[in-house]
């Protein structure tokens, strides 16, 4: 159905009342069962909408006035409402809570690896790891400073 009929046929709709819509319903059930050119959709994935629609059809097969089926209606759907939004709640904190088991999953095995992978023993013949020279003070490796020359604690400038 192209756009324009669809928002035209809306607009015909709104002016009706409840009873009225109710047989409108009816008659374009009838026509879809009829001359459907395709499957319509289904709120198969959702069991409270379906809950819902059962109801709903029950009250329209047993004469239920149109006004009690749309305050019926109304009230399950607000009903649906709150149920879907609680079922989307648990959802997340289902999602966050497998998250977070996954990222201390993850920081226990980093940790136990960690923990079993050898470090390498220190170099024994007394050269650097950057530049695999003897120690040299300046460049902060291991070993001892080389004495200063001259007297006195100047800093390793020679006031002569």
């Amino acid at each position: 159905m192209n756009t324009y009929l669809r928002d035209k046929l809306l607009q015909k709709l709104e002016t009706l009342s409840d009873e009225r819509g109710y047989q409108v319903l009816d008659y374009v059930e009838f026509l879809e069962s009829k001359y459907a050119e395709r499957q319509a959709p289904t709120a198969a994935g959702n069991p409270l909408t379906r809950f819902a629609d059962a109801v709903e059809e029950k009250l329209r097969a047993g004469k239920v006035s149109a006004t009690t089926i749309a305050e019926t209606m109304g009230l399950m759907n607000r009903a649906v409402g709150v149920l879907n939004g609680a079922a989307a709640a648990g959802k997340s904190v289902a999602t966050d809570f497998m998250s977070a088991t996954g990222r201390v999953v993850d920081a226990a095995t980093s940790a136990a690896n960690a923990a079993v992978t050898p470090t390498p023993p220190p170099a024994a013949n007394g050269t650097t790891g950057a530049s695999g020279a003897p120690g040299n003070a300046a460049s902060g490796a291991t070993g001892t400073a080389a004495p200063q020359s001259g007297s006195g604690s100047g800093g390793g400038t020679n006031p002569t």
